[in-house]
């Protein structure tokens, strides 16, 4: 695990509009090379939707791919299902639970390219165990996170892939991030999500705590940020866009999590409507200006940030056309760039 720290370094959140493996690996390397990730390509086919992308390993999931509809059966024959999962994952070898190229195109193209020597590190990703367990539903459409034992499932699938990706991006280049992507967590506190604040953490932590490597974790719009503060991820995620102001009203939680060698992952290029089209360089430019002066005005140091600091989109790009994907993922290196000799970032 690299001591240093970003310094504005780029890198983006996970999925791209590409339907081919290498041509969205190939744009990857070009525009990130300090911090190659590999991409997600849900539009090569539903089983690289991100939840579906970590659903094949685990106990009662069914799969329609015509309707592009993922459901868990938890029938009086689950617990029999599941016994082969667990079986697997007492092992402790995360190896049985590796997503096949059918699920990870991009990952599989990634891992054959060889080591990525002039790379400061890699990234994966994992979807994470409380939007996974929000988004997939059991067959009564009732979230299947709710469910005990499948949540107890749920977790440790998210673990053992987690492992997985750790080991084998170890392979390309010894520093590693391994970001767990709860975009879910906005609903944390809301009607539509009836977990416990302890239930989250627990969650969190039984897949942060086993890995040897920087964590992640990326929530694309509002959470209660002083729950991922309290956990011992390394990094938070977050878009820096729009939500720079919320995050800013938990400064003695960051505070803390600065203190202790945490990260922040601004996600400052839109990635929805017309503002991921339109956004210029200038533009991002004044939107980290003002958030760097809010949080100043909050008593943080600047340099402090900008050391601590990667630069992403605001979320993963999966959702727009390849011209616009592409525009933004420029845009967050170029922005990078300026960002990097502005301040003299090594």
């Amino acid at each position: 695990m690299t001591q240093e720290y970003p310094n504005c370094r780029a890198t983006g959140i996970g999925s791209t509009p590409h339907s081919d493996p290498a041509t969205a690996v190939d744009f990857v390397l070009k525009i990130f090379p300090d911090i190659p990730y590999w991409p997600q390509l849900p539009r090569r086919t539903f089983r690289e939707n991100m939840y579906v992308q970590y659903s094949e390993h685990l106990p009662g999931v069914l799969i329609d791919d015509a309707e592009e509809r993922i459901r868990v059966d938890l029938g009086d024959d689950w617990l029999e299902k599941a016994e082969g999962f667990y079986a697997h994952f007492l092992e402790e070898d995360p190896a049985p639970f590796a997503p096949s190229p059918e699920y990870a195109a991009g990952l599989h193209e990634m891992l054959g390219r060889g080591a990525l020597e002039d790379a400061w590190a890699v990234k994966g990703q994992v979807t994470g165990p409380i939007s996974f367990g929000l988004q997939v539903t059991d067959t009564g459409l009732r979230p299947s996170l709710y469910d005990d034992m499948m949540r107890d499932a749920i977790v440790k699938n998210a673990l053992r892939h987690a492992q997985w990706q750790e080991a084998q991006l170890k392979a390309l280049h010894p520093h590693v991030l391994v970001f767990v992507d709860e975009p879910f967590l906005s609903m944390f506190g809301s009607a539509f999500a009836a977990i416990s604040r302890e239930d989250v953490v627990s969650a969190l932590e039984e897949v942060f705590g086993e890995l040897d490597c920087w964590t992640g974790t990326h929530c694309c719009a509002n959470t209660d940020w002083s729950l991922l503060l309290a956990t011992s991820v390394d990094i938070i995620s977050f878009d820096a866009y729009g939500y720079a102001d919320n995050l800013a009203l938990y400064p003695n939680e960051l505070r803390q999590f600065l203190d202790r060698g945490g990260m922040l992952a601004w996600g400052l290029i839109p990635n929805t409507g017309e503002e991921a089209e339109t956004i210029t360089l200038e533009k991002a430019r004044e939107v980290l200006e003002r958030a760097l002066q809010l949080f100043e005005r909050k008593g943080f140091d600047r340099q402090e940030l900008l050391a601590k600091a990667f630069l992403t989109p605001a979320c993963g790009t999966g959702t727009l056309t390849v011209p616009v994907a592409e525009r933004v993922m420029r845009l967050t290196r170029q922005l990078s760039d300026a960002v990097r000799e502005e301040y003299s970032l090594d």
